[in-house]
Parts: C-alpha cells; structure tokens; sequence
C-alpha cells in the first residue's frame, strides 16, 4: 500500500521531503528544524513520521492555539525545548489613536520586504494590540526593514513568549446542503452567494484550500478541509452527514469571526 494514497497530488512533495527527514534522522542521527507549517502540513508530516520510537517530533510557534508552527524533528534522545524552535515574539508599535492595522496590512507589509511565508508564524491581534512570530534567522532583518505599514510608522519590539497576547478565536457554526463536493458549490453555500459570483475569485487565485491556492471550481473538498476567499473571510467544512432524499449532501461548517 502507498503513502502516497493518503494523500492529494499537490502534498506529494512535502511528503517526500518528510520521509527524507525521517531518514535522516533515523540512520545519521540529524536534527531538523523546519520553517512554519500551516496546519495542514503538520498533519502530513504528523501522518508520515507516525508513531516511531526512533524519531522524536514536537512543534512550536508560540503559546496556546497556535496555527503556524516550526517542527523539529530528532532522535528520541534528544528532548526540545522553546529555543530549539529559534522563534521570536515581537509587538508592532504604532501610533494606534490615529490608525487601524488589520492582518492583511500586517502580512503584506512583511511580504513587501521580501519575507517568505514560511519564516514568519501567526500575526496576533487583540483590540489595537499587535504581535507576530518569527523565525530567529530573519528577525534582525525584519527589524531594520520593517519600518511602517501603510502610511504608519511602525517599530519592532521583541518581548518573551510569557507576553504573547491571548488568543481571539471566534467561529460561527451553521449547517446547510449542497449538491456536490464541488469546491465552488460548497463556497457558494458557505458565503451565501451564487456559483457564479465564486469562479472570478478561483480565476483570480483568491480562494485557497487548506492553505493552498486552488483555482478549479470543480475541485473534490473533503470534510474538515479550510477554506479562505479573499474579502469573505475563512471558513471550514466540519463535516458530512450524510444525505437528503433529494440526494443532497447535509454538511456542518464554520465562518470565522
């Protein structure tokens, strides 16, 4: 039986990566420290390393409910603790009475200086309050270049895990029906909009699945998949229940926010 089965075409690749740190583990005794996983990848590799008592994976990205996380895999003597990560907390300071910062002004402010995805975790919001987590290797950088967002003028300050903000987290749960697995069909249900209003968001690569962009309405979803449609927020399939006597599928799902 192949691994590979568990698995969509587009997570091959990591997947291999995967068995290829497990290898190196196993027989050279290598650690390795990852860049941010969403959460979707760190099930792959959850799913690909399994329970081996040769191996030792643990994850980190901050404190809490954390959604993007560093894993370090090691030999199983080797125990990790916060520094292992090599993550940094910082706040963003800004001059809050006179601008608002959302996370898409934040996120593409860090990209705009040429920061990858991947070395940078969760951007965290309370009230005018802002953090974000990076990786060790590109802090200094950031601090230096990030120096506003939008028209605001902005300053990095690091601070320890022990001042992460609390999480804000709020979902709103509902149920519906659909008549297929179609990933447009199931978006339209979830927004509350007409197939036809989903395809120019797909066509424009505004809607990601499970942190991935996906471009083709007619794209299979599965239950518990994430979904993301730039301008209608995220949202995720919780499950399926089977179906109506119209041969329709009855699915709970969550709205973000």
């Amino acid at each position: 039986m192949s691994i590979y089965q568990h698995f969509r075409e587009d997570e091959r690749s990591l997947v291999d990566q995967a068995l290829t740190w497990k290898e190196e583990v196993k027989d050279y005794y290598k650690e390795r420290l990852t860049d941010f996983l969403d959460p979707r990848e760190q099930e792959i590799l959850k799913t690909v390393v399994g329970i081996d008592e040769d191996v030792q994976l643990s994850f980190f990205g901050g404190r809490g409910d954390i959604e993007r996380q560093r894993a370090h895999l090691a030999p199983s003597y080797i125990v990790a603790d916060e520094e292992t990560f090599a993550c940094f907390l910082y706040s963003i300071e800004y001059p809050s009475k006179f601008v608002t910062l959302t996370h898409r002004d934040i996120l593409g402010a860090l990209m705009s200086i040429g920061l990858k995805r991947e070395k940078f975790g969760d951007i965290i919001i309370n009230g005018t309050d802002i953090q974000v987590i990076l990786a060790k290797e590109v802090a200094s950088y950031v601090e230096v270049n990030l120096t506003s967002i939008g028209k605001a003028t902005v300053q990095l300050k690091r601070l320890p895990f022990s001042a992460q903000l609390e999480l804000v987290d709020s979902w709103n749960e509902r149920s519906g029906t659909i008549s297929s697995l179609r990933l447009d069909a199931v978006l339209a249900e979830i927004y509350r909009v007409s197939r036809s209003k989903i395809e120019p968001y797909l066509a424009k690569g505004y809607v990601k699945v499970n942190w991935k962009v996906v471009e083709n309405g007619s794209f299979q979803v599965k239950a518990t998949d994430h979904f993301s449609v730039r301008g209608f927020g995220r949202s995720q399939l919780v499950s399926l229940d089977g179906k109506t006597k119209k041969d329709k599928w009855k699915i709970q799902y969550r709205l973000k926010g």
